[in-house]
């Protein structure tokens, strides 16, 4: 066997907020898009261009509420060649929700409150 990641799952409110976030933030572009016949759901998968795992985002049409995404700290990280412009931008942006100058790591945050990590390239 041999498995290897592809894709992680966040569910969103405002699937237009979300997408011009992830395309601000983080240049991920939309490569695939479901849309259920009824319009009860749409998903779309982001990429990054370079490699073969996507940010899926769910929208369900009947959610009425913000989701509870509960006291664990799950989040996705991405590695970033340019982290002092990358920090600009977040910052800019005013989705910096954590810093960790210690680790010389930080976090932003998404319109839903997904933490998104961002580190530097050291390779």
């Amino acid at each position: 066997m041999n498995f290897r990641f592809a894709h992680n799952n966040f569910n969103v409110k405002n699937l237009d907020t979300s997408l011009e976030f992830y395309k601000k933030a983080l240049d991920l572009k939309e490569v695939r898009r479901i849309t259920q016949e009824d319009g009860s759901f749409i998903i779309v998968y982001l990429s990054d261009g370079k490699s073969d795992y996507n940010l899926e985002l769910t929208w369900l049409r009947d959610w009425d509420r913000p989701y509870n995404l509960g006291d664990n700290e799950f989040h996705l990280a991405f590695v970033v060649y340019d982290f002092e412009a990358a920090h600009q931008r977040h910052k800019d942006m005013g989705c910096i929700c954590f810093e960790n100058e210690a680790m010389g790591i930080y976090f932003i945050s998404d319109p839903d409150g997904y933490w998104l990590e961002i580190v530097p390239n050291k390779g």
